[in-house]
C-alpha cells in the first residue's frame, strides 16, 4: 500500500499540465526524486505547448508604429526643405531677433553668400560653363528683362493709392532693381537649371544696374531727381561675394582628387547646405527690421505684402511667357529658348528683385522720396516672399521632374 501510494506521488504529471519549463524525472533506487535543470528531446515525445518566437517588447512596439507614424512627415519636410528652411528663418528672426541682430552685427549675411557659392563652384561641371555660353541668347533675353522690361512695372505699382505713401514707391523703386546676387543663382542650382547662366545674368546685370538703375528711377518714378549709386563699394561686394567664392569653389573641384566625384554622388546634401545658408539672410532681415514690421498696422502691412507677391507673380508670368513666345518663334524643339534648364534659369534670376542694392540707393537718395525706413520695409516683404515663392516654385520642377507619368506625357 505504502509502494502504490509512492508511486502515485510520484508519478509525472501529463503532458498537457506541464509547466514551460520541463523537468526530467529520474528514479532511484530509494523511489527519491531527481530534477535535471536540462531538457531532454526524444523523436518519438511532442511537445503540447508550442515554443513562440521571441517578439519585441511593447515599448519597442509602440516605438516602431511612432516611427513610421512620422514616416510621412519627414519624406514632406525633406521634399520640402528649401521653403520649410526660409520660412523657418523668418519665424525665429520674429520670435528671438536678438541673435539675429548680432548674425548681422558681425555680417553673416556675407559669409552665408560666401558659402552658398562656394558651395556652387563646387558642384559647377565643366560641361555647365559650355552650356552656359551655348544658351547666351537667352541670357541677353534676361538682362534685357531685368534691367529695361521689368522697370516698366512701376509705374503699375505707383497707381496704388496706400498710407503710407513710402510704401507705394518703396515697390516702385525695388522693381527697377537688377536681380538678387544670390538668391536665384541658388535656386536655379537647386532646381537643376542652368546655374552658370544665372551666375552670367546676376553678375553682368547688377554691373549693368550700376549705371542703369539711376536713368530708369529718374525716368519712371521721379524725373530730375539726381542720385548717385556707390559703385565702388558695389563691383567690390559682386567681386568678394559672388566671383572669388564660385572661382575658388570650382578649382577645389578640380584639383582635389576625388572631390568631383564625391560632390556629384551627394548633390542632394549639397543642395541643403546651401538651401541652410540661403535661409539665414531673411533670418537676419526679419530681426533686424522686427521693430518697424512691428510698428505698421497689420492691414496696411499685408496690403504691402500682397504688392509684393502680386508684383512677383506678374514678373513671373511675363518672363515665362515670353520665353515661351521665343520658343515658339524659334520653331525648334532643339533651340536654347526650349532648354527646360535654360528656362527655368531664366523664370527665376531675371523675376527677382535685389534688396541690397535698394538699400544703398535709397540711402544715397537722402529722404528725397520720404522716410528711408519706410521705403525699405516693403522691399524686405517683397525680397522674403519672392524667395519663399519661388522655392515652393522649385519644389514644383522637381517633383513634376520625378513624376513618371508627367514624363511619359511629355514624351508622348
Amino acid at each position: 500500500m505504502v509502494v502504490t501510494l509512492q508511486t502515485l506521488i510520484l508519478t509525472p504529471r501529463p503532458s498537457k499540465m506541464l509547466s514551460s519549463w520541463h523537468r526530467n524525472s529520474h528514479f532511484r533506487a530509494s523511489g527519491s526524486l531527481r530534477f535535471s535543470p536540462f531538457v531532454t528531446f526524444s523523436p518519438g515525445r511532442s511537445i503540447s505547448r508550442p515554443i513562440r518566437a521571441c517578439r519585441p517588447s511593447d515599448q519597442d512596439f509602440a516605438s516602431s508604429k511612432g516611427l513610421n507614424w512620422a514616416k510621412p512627415l519627414l519624406k514632406i519636410a525633406a521634399d520640402n526643405f528649401l521653403p520649410l528652411a526660409l520660412i523657418g528663418g523668418v519665424a525665429f528672426g520674429f520670435a528671438n531677433p536678438s541673435l539675429g541682430c548680432l548674425a548681422d552685427k558681425y555680417q553673416l549675411s556675407k559669409f552665408s553668400t560666401f558659402a552658398i557659392f562656394i558651395v556652387s563652384g563646387l558642384t559647377l561641371r565643366s560641361g555647365e560653363i559650355g552650356a552656359a555660353a551655348e544658351a547666351w541668347p537667352v541670357g541677353i533675353f534676361g538682362l534685357f528683362s531685368i534691367l529695361l522690361f521689368t522697370p516698366y512695372f512701376s509705374k503699375l505699382i505707383l497707381q496704388v493709392q496706400l498710407q503710407p505713401q513710402e510704401f507705394v514707391t518703396g515697390l516702385a523703386l525695388f522693381s527697377c532693381m537688377p536681380t538678387t546676387l544670390s538668391s536665384g543663382v541658388a535656386l536655379t542650382h537647386l532646381a537643376g537649371g542652368n546655374s552658370a547662366l544665372a551666375l552670367a545674368m546676376t553678375i553682368i546685370s547688377n554691373l549693368l544696374g550700376i549705371m542703369i538703375v539711376p536713368f530708369s528711377i529718374s525716368k519712371f518714378i521721379a524725373a530730375g531727381v539726381g542720385i548717385s549709386v556707390p559703385t565702388k563699394q558695389l563691383f567690390k561686394s559682386l567681386v568678394l561675394t559672388l566671383l572669388i567664392p564660385l572661382i575658388l569653389g570650382k578649382v577645389l573641384r578640380e584639383s582635389i582628387t576625388g572631390l568631383s566625384e564625391f560632390v556629384d554622388q551627394n548633390r542632394k546634401l549639397f543642395s541643403k547646405i546651401s538651401a541652410i545658408f540661403l535661409s539665414l539672410v531673411p533670418w537676419m532681415q526679419v530681426s533686424r527690421s522686427r521693430s518697424l514690421l512691428l510698428m505698421v498696422k497689420p492691414q496696411v502691412f499685408l496690403v504691402a505684402i500682397w504688392m509684393g507677391t502680386f508684383l512677383h507673380l506678374i514678373l513671373l508670368a511675363f518672363n515665362a511667357f515670353s520665353v515661351w513666345s521665343l520658343s515658339v518663334i524659334s520653331g525648334d524643339r532643339q533651340s536654347v529658348f526650349a532648354k527646360k534648364e535654360n528656362t527655368n534659369a531664366v523664370v527665376l534670376v531675371a523675376s527677382q528683385k535685389t534688396l541690397p542694392v535698394l538699400v544703398a540707393v535709397v540711402e544715397q537718395l537722402g529722404g528725397a522720396f520720404g522716410e528711408s525706413g519706410l521705403l525699405v520695409l516693403p522691399c524686405v516683404a517683397a525680397h522674403l516672399t519672392q524667395i519663399i515663392m519661388d522655392s515652393f516654385l522649385v519644389n514644383f520642377w522637381l517633383r513634376r521632374d520625378k513624376d513618371p507619368s508627367s514624363n511619359n506625357a511629355k514624351v508622348a
